[in-house]
């Protein structure tokens, strides 16, 4: 698979490759997971499969345009601390990428109102919260974890969004996606100029709130305690570590492979969820996206 995409790569030019960096195709990954995750717990597994192919292409477009603005509003920090990006390094125009980001997010929209009412409202709402996020909350350090984990949960919820109806009954769910991605938002502030072990500290608190979480839905219906293990036990053994690494030892180069594991292990998170509302196969055809995440990682930034 990583043989193949390198392969594939070398042939394109090489504005298309600046704009699949500018994207983070591993991370576009992640989102396909959270649809997944939403999709199935939502009861759509066997129904709806058109839905499902719009939902898909809906996050493609709203995440890869959302990242693709957070390097437009960031071009003049990037000429200082990441001068090799596509638009610092002239390998792109600002008009070009500002162009790209909102056909994506325009896609995102458009395939989310296929779905239903309920999934073009909450596909417009995950835009204009990745906006805020680039322009204005980025560096809050409240607002700023708060707000991605918005968008993360919205995410999964345009999943669910597939059966409008379960929406009242699961729209919980997307507490837990929020406050993981907040902790990964929170650890992610010092992957430029290093960090602080207080910053990581809150990170791992926030992370054993999600452990718990997912723990604890076994107390709701249709959710299903050993289904869920062996995702969670995965999931604490890839993410702890590396977090606690982070903690302790705050350096840009530890923190940024923290953050990489962190995003990368979303598709984890909704493995177990997923089994939890379904069964065991459901999760592990979530947790397919996985190498597929890992793979794109190598060859295109996830921070």
């Amino acid at each position: 698979m990583q043989i193949l995409i390198q392969k594939l790569s070398f042939k394109l030019p090489d504005y298309l490759l600046a704009c699949l960096q500018l994207m983070r195709p591993a991370n576009i990954v992640t989102a396909w997971a959270d649809i997944l995750a939403g999709y199935t717990v939502s009861g759509a597994v066997f129904a709806h499969s058109t839905f499902l192919v719009w939902l898909l292409l809906a996050t493609t477009g709203l995440y890869g345009g959302g990242v693709v603005f957070n390097d437009v509003c960031d071009a003049q920090l990037d000429k200082i601390e990441r001068p090799e990006r596509p638009i610092p390094s002239d390998r792109i125009s600002i008009t070009t990428v500002t162009l790209l980001g909102c056909l994506l997010l325009g896609m995102g929209v458009l395939a989310a109102a296929q779905v239903s009412r309920l999934s073009l409202i909450l596909a417009l709402s995950i835009a204009v919260l990745a906006l805020i996020y680039d322009r204005f909350s980025k560096h809050h350090s409240l607002l700023g974890p708060l707000n991605m984990g918005l968008c993360r949960g919205c995410n999964l919820l345009l999943g669910v969004s597939a059966v409008p109806l379960l929406f009242s009954q699961r729209w919980y769910l997307a507490l837990i996606p929020i406050i993981y991605i907040a902790a990964v938002t929170t650890i992610s502030r010092g992957e430029v100029a290093g960090g602080k072990s207080k910053t990581g500290a809150i990170a791992l608190v926030l992370f054993g709130i999600v452990l718990i979480s997912l723990l604890a839905l076994s107390w709701t219906p249709n959710y299903t305690f050993l289904a869920v293990l062996p995702f969670w036990v995965l999931l604490a053994i890839r993410v702890f570590p590396a977090w606690y690494k982070a903690t302790i030892n705050p350096q840009p180069d530890i923190i940024r492979h923290a953050v990489k594991i962190g995003v990368i292990s979303l598709i984890l998170l909704d493995a177990t969820l997923g089994s939890g509302f379904t069964n065991v196969l459901l999760g592990l055809l979530i947790l397919s996206l996985l190498p597929i995440s890992f793979a794109l990682a190598r060859l295109f930034s996830v921070t």
